[in-house]
């Protein structure tokens, strides 16, 4: 199975649920389109991010005890400093397989949230 390595601010925001990642949403879309071999729509994020979870608790265990409580905007950046010092910059992470991802199309995914008449699809 191929892994790639990812920081670990983009593997904290998808365990946490709170953005630490060095490239903000960018590194959690890098992370989860890995994952799930997707290049995910922003509606999916949150189930992706459910469903990745528990995986990446499952390839690195410490990272359970990483819940992110009391962080904020100011002391973000020391607290994943401190994470980094103690775990490394970046840490492997495996593909998610199909019994761990879910795929939908994005846009009936959408449907389930919105109506459907506020759905503007482009063609490119």
């Amino acid at each position: 199975m191929t892994t790639k390595s990812f920081h670990l601010g983009d593997i904290l925001s998808v365990t946490t649920g709170i953005l630490v990642s060095p490239d903000h949403m960018g590194g959690v879309y890098k992370i989860l389109n890995f994952m799930t071999g997707e290049n995910l729509f922003t509606h999916q994020l949150p189930r992706v991010c459910n469903e990745a979870k528990p995986i990446l608790i499952k390839q690195h265990p410490w990272l359970a005890e990483v819940t992110g409580e009391g962080i904020t905007g100011d002391n973000w950046k020391p607290w994943l400093d401190g994470l980094v010092a103690a775990h490394g910059e970046f840490l492997s992470v495996s593909p998610m397989n199909r019994d761990e991802h879910e795929r939908i199309d994005p846009i009936s995914e959408l449907a389930e949230k919105i109506h459907p008449d506020n759905i503007i699809t482009i063609n490119t």
